[in-house]
C-alpha cells in the first residue's frame, strides 16, 4: 500500500513540476511575442537570438519538447489512474457539487491545448527546422516578423488560435494553482497564490489572443 501511495505522490509531484516548468516557458514565449506588436526590429532581434543560440537550440529546446510530452503523457496517466481508483462512478456521484468544470475536464482542455501545439509546431517549428537544417538557407535576421504576421492572415487559423487559448486559460485556471497544492503549498499564502495563478491563467492567454487578433486585423 505504501509503495502505491508513494508512486501516486511521485506522479503528482512530477506533474506539478513539469507544469510549472511549462508555465515559465509560456511566460517567456508570451514576452517575446508581445514585442511583435511593439517593435518589428526588437521582435526580429529576439527571435533571431532564440533561433540561433546553440544553448537554446540544442539543450533547452530538447528539454522543452521533452517537458511538453512528459507533462501531457503524465496527465493522461493520472486521469486513467484516477478513474480506476474511483469506487463510485460519475453516474452515481454529482461531481459538479464538489468540483469546478475546469477540474473535472482537465483532460479535455489538455487535449485541445495539445492539438493546438501540433498546429503551432506545424506553423512555426517545422518551417524553422526546414529553413535551417533541410534547405539550409542563408541567415536572415529580419525574416521573423514577416513570417509571423503571414500566419495570422487566415481567419480560420486565427479562430483556431483564439479557441485554443480559451481552453489554455481554462486548463491553467485549475492546473496552475493545483501545481502549488500538489507541492504542499497549503498555508497562509494559499489565497495569494490562487489570486496570482488566476490572474496569470486569464491574462497570458488573453494576451496571446490580443497578439493574434492584432496581427490579423493589421495584416491587410
Amino acid at each position: 500500500m505504501s509503495s502505491t501511495i508513494s508512486s501516486s505522490l511521485a506522479r503528482k509531484y512530477a506533474m506539478a513540476i513539469s507544469g510549472l516548468f511549462l508555465v515559465v516557458f509560456l511566460f517567456q514565449h508570451f514576452t517575446i511575442n508581445l514585442t511583435s506588436v511593439i517593435s518589428e526590429t526588437l521582435f526580429n532581434q529576439l527571435s533571431h537570438f532564440m533561433g540561433n543560440n546553440p544553448l537554446i537550440q540544442f539543450i533547452l529546446q530538447p528539454i522543452l519538447i521533452f517537458g511538453v510530452i512528459f507533462h501531457f503523457v503524465m496527465g493522461f496517466v493520472l486521469e486513467i489512474k484516477n478513474r480506476q481508483s474511483r469506487s463510485v462512478k460519475y453516474a452515481s456521484n454529482n461531481g459538479a457539487a464538489n468540483s469546478t468544470w475546469m477540474s473535472r475536464n482537465m483532460i479535455l482542455s489538455g487535449a485541445v491545448v495539445l492539438s493546438f501545439l501540433g498546429l503551432h509546431f506545424y506553423d512555426f517549428w517545422i518551417p524553422e527546422m526546414n529553413y535551417k537544417y533541410v534547405e539550409v538557407l542563408p541567415l536572415n535576421p529580419d525574416r521573423y516578423f514577416e513570417e509571423t504576421i503571414h500566419k495570422f492572415e487566415s481567419p480560420i487559423r486565427v479562430s483556431l488560435y483564439v479557441i485554443s487559448f480559451v481552453f489554455l486559460a481554462l486548463h491553467l485556471m485549475h492546473g496552475f494553482a493545483s501545481s502549488f497544492q500538489s507541492l504542499g503549498a497549503n498555508n497562509k499564502y494559499t489565497r495569494a497564490i490562487k489570486g496570482a495563478t488566476t490572474a496569470f491563467a486569464v491574462g497570458i492567454p488573453a494576451g496571446f489572443i490580443f497578439i493574434a487578433l492584432f496581427h490579423h486585423l493589421t495584416a491587410f
